[in-house]
């Protein structure tokens, strides 16, 4: 039996008329697997709880603790009819709320804040079992911690999701639709962890892949990924069909509605993403595949809080292993590299993780004279860019032209075309590609 795959994100559970809404979506006859982040607005308050109690401050983490239950407690006398729904609710609630509470009275490490990040889409995938049990639809609640597990270089155990996951499955065969939680796992150890954000989304394609599923869908508030940045550039469109390679350098330069890290476990097993919108659901979305758009130009993503570093040293750059070093420099930090460039006498390079940048400056600084600019913004162009192309970079810095560029980064990839600028300059860029890269298209809607 194939099973599709449908991830549902904090918007899509925010409220009782959304959880009313999402049980109408899933309940037809087709065999399925229901992926759901925490509420909206759960894990944050959740990650402001566990930081209050990092600091002993367990009075204002009590605090955060209840009002978060209030708003739960809200949601559940709209969402259920029944006494025997609400006494239900109600006790599962007061449950996992006791259980957060109660790391107020120990010592707090980060083991415990695992566990406290893993209440919201536990509470999440409970309350709307439930609600489809008060209706009489069938379904199955499947604890993502009896599958999902990480190894020892915290990956996704491939081997082992897919030999739990089918057991469980094989055992509950004679039901269609199962019920599931998105980001949270476990280590190798059996610890409760979590696979970061962006997780639910990672938890919907790793289960479709080891399931060979027909097709994932994550379902969001917009109407699939777009050209580009519809809060800050007018008109933008959905692009209807898009490569894995195009969608994961879109996701990994900007484009919010999914995380980089998804494409890949779809993409190695050939299953389809499809981006859908709960609030429109009849609307066509975003289909990624093997198969590209086939545009020159496909959409234009900004990542803001860039840090661009250069280091300038005449006498070292050319000798055997200066590169190397460098780049070990940001190994031992555990800091990844966005874009780079050089020349002769410097290399240039993009963080977006700045925690550790003093002790990195501090040792790039044996190497030569380090400059560093902060509130950088990389602006990527995805589209067609194979060799054969011409006059693709010169339109793209055409409409540039009147914007300041810090780096400059064409031929690392046949899928994107990325430049560095101050992050005063992003509206200015992202308006003045829309309008050189896609006027004409707008009004086209990406078919």
């Amino acid at each position: 039996m194939s099973h599709l795959i449908m991830k549902f994100g904090g918007t899509s559970v925010g409220s009782a008329a959304r959880i009313q809404a999402l049980a109408d979506l899933v309940n037809d006859e087709r065999p399925k697997i229901i992926v759901l982040s925490a509420m909206a607005g759960t894990t944050n308050a959740l990650v402001d709880i566990a930081d209050s109690l990092y600091a002993n401050q367990n009075d204002t983490a009590n605090e955060k603790i209840n009002a978060l239950e209030s708003t739960y407690t809200e949601v559940v006398k709209t969402l259920y009819l029944s006494e025997k729904s609400l006494n239900k609710a109600n006790e599962l609630i007061k449950s996992h709320f006791d259980y957060i509470r109660s790391f107020t009275l120990d010592l707090f490490t980060v083991h415990e804040e695992k566990a406290v990040l893993a209440q919201g889409e536990l509470i999440s995938t409970a309350l709307f079992h439930y609600y489809l049990e008060e209706n009489e639809i069938p379904s199955v609640l499947v604890p993502a911690l009896d599958f999902m597990r990480l190894n020892h270089i915290d990956e996704p155990d491939f081997s082992f999701i897919g030999k739990h996951l089918k057991r469980i499955l094989k055992e509950n065969g004679e039901n269609l639709l199962f019920i599931t939680q998105g980001y949270i796992c476990r280590n190798e150890f059996g610890e409760i962890d979590n696979l970061k954000r962006g997780g639910s989304d990672y938890t919907a394609t790793i289960i479709g892949a080891v399931l060979d599923s027909p097709e994932i869908q994550i379902w969001t508030d917009i109407d699939g990924m777009h050209n580009n940045d519809p809060r800050v550039v007018q008109p933008t469109y959905p692009i209807t069909e898009i490569s894995y390679n195009e969608a994961a350098e879109l996701a990994y330069f900007g484009a919010r509605i999914l995380h980089p890290t998804c494409v890949l476990p779809a993409q190695k097993k050939h299953v389809p993403i499809r981006l859908l919108n709960t609030m429109k659901p009849d609307a066509k979305g975003t289909i990624i595949s093997e198969k590209g758009s086939g545009r020159d130009f496909i959409a234009v993503a900004a990542k803001d809080g860039i840090t661009a570093i250069n280091v300038r040293s005449g006498r070292m750059l050319l000798a055997y292993g200066f590169l190397r070093s460098v780049f070990e420099v940001f190994e031992r930090y555990r800091t990844p590299i966005d874009m780079i460039t050089t020349s002769e006498v410097a290399v240039s390079l993009s963080i977006d993780n700045p925690s550790q940048l003093n002790e990195i400056i501090k040792e790039l600084e044996n190497f030569g004279q380090v400059q560093v600019d902060q509130n950088q913004t990389i602006i990527c162009v995805v589209g067609d860019f194979s060799r054969d192309k011409q006059d693709q970079a010169f339109r793209i810095l055409e409409a540039l032209k009147e914007i300041p560029l810090r780096m400059i980064s064409y031929g690392g990839s046949e899928h994107n075309v990325s430049v560095l600028i101050e992050s005063q300059f992003k509206k200015q860029a992202l308006t003045k590609l829309n309008e050189v890269l896609f006027l004409n298209q707008t009004n086209n809607q990406g078919s």
